[in-house]
């Protein structure tokens, strides 16, 4: 069944900055409990009190995903506080340009390391519990550029096709036990690391209209979170471009971002 607009209870991870901050606050504007993770407690505090006098609740919990047995404890801990969690949103996750010229495998490992076994250390402590209760929803921050291979996103890139895939695969399982598991593929982000980047991001929203959009998605029974459309559409057009072509505009990319 879609959530419910109130009284109920979530985990967001990586709240302390961009999407998941703005997500938080649009949780607690629902009237929402929010357990909020992020490995800068400061980034909590500041949150918690920006969240005052809205109709829900932001309880801080600090964790940081690369740590697994940290993460369980914190799941265990948020349940054992706040009660039972009915969804948990997973957007910690960061970004480094690797690129052919500057490929550096310390780069690459750490964004393994946070995008991807962050999440599954997340997952590794929800989906027992959710199976053993047989409900709950979990959304998975992935992006557009999992769609396929772009320059300079090398390693991010393989980050977010890596959890895309395991969320297909995982998704007709967790639903035969009454568990729902959607995939967030967002384009460009006004948040503090799209502010690093150097070149052209088109059909850019703010936090704010992120977190609206995940909201809606998560109101309804649809695998796919993607926004805005007009990225979301011109990716998948990108992806599916025979490789001559596909290769001709990612070529005209590498020229523009020297």
């Amino acid at each position: 069944m879609p959530v419910k607009n109130e009284n109920q209870r979530a985990w967001v991870t990586g709240a302390g900055k961009g999407i998941g901050r703005a997500l938080a606050l649009a949780l607690a504007d629902k009237g929402w409990t929010v357990a909020v993770s992020a490995r800068t407690e400061g980034d909590l505090q500041t949150l918690i009190a920006e969240a005052a006098g809205r109709p829900g609740r932001l309880v801080a919990f600090p964790a940081d995903v690369i740590d697994q047995a940290g993460i369980e404890a914190t799941v265990a801990k948020i349940e054992a506080e706040l009660g039972l969690l009915d969804v948990a949103i997973l957007c910690a996750g960061t970004h480094k340009p690797v690129t052919a010229r500057t490929f550096d495998t310390r780069k690459f490992q750490a964004l393994v390391d946070t995008n991807l076994m962050g999440t599954v250390h997340c997952l590794g402590a929800l989906v027992p519990r959710f199976i053993a209760r047989r409900t709950g929803r979990i959304a998975v921050v992935a992006s557009v550029a999992g769609y396929c291979g772009l320059p300079t996103a090398a390693a991010y890139g393989a980050t977010k096709a890596a959890l895309i895939n395991m969320c297909e695969a995982l998704r007709p399982e967790l639903q035969r036990d009454g568990v729902t598991l959607q995939i967030v593929c967002p384009g460009f982000v006004d948040t503090p690391l799209t502010r690093k980047n150097d070149f052209p991001m088109p059909f850019m929203i703010s936090a704010d209209s992120a977190a609206e959009a995940i909201v809606k998605g998560l109101a309804s029974e649809r695998f796919e979170i993607a926004f805005p459309l007009r990225m979301k559409l011109a990716m998948k057009f990108l992806k599916f471009l025979p490789y001559p072509l596909f290769f001709a505009v990612t070529r005209r990319m590498v020229a523009d971002s020297r």
